[in-house]
């Protein structure tokens, strides 16, 4: 669309027109103390073209080369190599511009995607079915919830304490306006105690939704939750942070999963501080015209030939809102496509190669911990918990790592507000080296 910019007379013109004196009597009703005057803003004199490139030049030099940056975050956004084939295939225009495939005779390209992108998805989950993605892990956990309540016509909604404190806050406030219980249960622990969770499960109960590895990175085993969820007659919803963990554990299918839920953003999706993300929901197949979003299907054509069709699709753009099954109006397509990109040039063994890679960083991160730091006990996938003796030490580190480009960790109480401010919520991945891991190791002797 063309700029075509008003002069003062059209501007006149066009407020004689509506009967007003003035644009600001368009904004009578905002009380007059939020009215900003003008001038009051000290906004500089405009820049030249030239001039405004020079600024933000200088601005960006300011920035970090990623590149040359260590990582240990993570608490669901990782640093996770991504080949450089994902971000040319997602920059071509068929799939940067492509909108939603309503036409499948002009959509065939999109719709593959999709599919290809749904079935990887079921097989890295080990789950019958998978949607065509959603926002991301917090809202699509809320829609677990949902679904579970649909599915058991039941009300109660047990959390696991260990699950991602934003996927909880997400979920809480989504059941804040609905009849039924939200429980959620304290661990004591950086874990899943599954002895608590499982004393909270009651005959109301419609699911009972833990994370699997936890927040805190803890691996065990949900066959003691799967049977308690068949004698109460409620699902099991399991969400992940990191999909990756899946090319080397156990899937949630393979342990018992109604549900899986969670983020994709470790399969060709950078950390780009904290977005886009890509939510993943899959389930059993007996629940599939519960699930929120849509489904992409291969049929065949009247000629016969292969063809893709957006085969379910009970969202409240389509049909009566009472009959809905949600109320999310769109998916992360374009984050499909990389996920999609990245999986298929990756392949089982690639993707157990990184799963490996993170796993062992981790480990020979903490085997390896002087006596004054602590790390949190039990089996752990790529990520763990760090105990200091107190905030300052903790924080002297931090500082210390910084000023040698690592980003040693999370304070856990950032995302955790319970948490004491003294532990440290770290991740490895496979960009993590050795040299990386004797660098923060030197980092931790030299700032206790």
């Amino acid at each position: 669309m063309r700029f075509l910019p008003h002069t003062d007379s059209d501007r006149q013109a066009m407020l004689e027109s509506i009967g007003v004196a003035a644009i600001r009597d368009l904004f009578a009703d905002i009380p007059a103390e939020f009215h900003i005057e003008q001038g009051s803003l000290a906004l500089g004199d405009a820049l030249s073209e030239a001039a405004i490139m020079r600024k933000f030049t200088r601005a960006a030099d300011k920035n970090r080369n990623a590149t040359n940056t260590r990582y240990f975050l993570g608490g669901g956004t990782y640093h996770h190599f991504v080949p450089a084939v994902v971000d040319y295939i997602i920059s071509r225009g068929e799939f940067l511009t492509a909108y939603t495939p309503y036409q499948p005779e002009i959509s065939q390209g999109t719709l593959q995607a999709l599919f290809e992108f749904q079935t990887m998805i079921a097989r890295l989950t080990g789950m019958d079915v998978s949607n065509a993605s959603m926002y991301e892990a917090a809202t699509a956990t809320a829609e677990a919830a949902l679904m579970a309540r649909r599915v058991t016509r039941k009300s109660r909604v047990v959390m696991a304490g260990s699950v991602n404190p934003r996927y909880r806050a997400v979920t809480a406030n989504y059941l804040s306006r609905l009849d039924g219980d939200y429980v959620e249960v304290d661990m004591g622990c950086f874990g899943t105690d599954l002895d608590r969770v499982i004393g909270a499960i009651d005959a109301s109960t419609a699911c009972v939704i833990v994370q699997y590895p936890d927040f805190y990175g803890s691996v065990y085993d949900l066959a003691p939750l799967r049977a308690a969820c068949d004698a109460a007659k409620c699902l099991m919803v399991v969400a992940f942070s990191d999909i990756s963990a899946f090319a080397l554990i156990e899937s949630p299918g393979a342990l018992g999963a109604d549900i899986a839920v969670g983020s994709g953003q470790s399969l060709g999706i950078p950390m780009g501080f904290g977005g886009p993300h890509l939510g993943l929901f899959t389930c059993k197949q007996q629940y599939m015209r519960q699930m929120p979003g849509r489904v992409c299907g291969l049929t065949t054509d009247a000629g016969g030939k292969r063809g893709f069709v957006l085969t379910l699709s009970t969202r409240e753009q389509h049909i009566r809102r009472e009959k809905a099954t949600s109320n999310i109006c769109s998916n992360q397509g374009l984050m499909c496509t990389a996920a999609v990109t990245y999986m298929a040039l990756m392949g089982d063994e690639g993707l157990n190669t990184v799963a490996r890679h993170s796993a062992a960083a981790l480990q020979s991160l903490v085997a390896r911990l002087p006596a004054h730091v602590r790390a949190a006990q039990g089996a752990r996938y790529n990520e763990t918990v760090l105990s200091f003796a107190d905030s300052a030490a903790r924080d002297r580190f931090l500082a210390a790592a910084k000023e040698r480009a690592l980003f040693a960790g999370i304070p856990l109480e950032q995302i955790d507000a319970a948490a004491e401010p003294r532990h440290l919520l770290i991740a490895t991945t496979e960009m993590v080296e050795a040299d990386d891991i004797n660098d923060y190791l030197d980092l931790l002797e030299v700032a206790k």
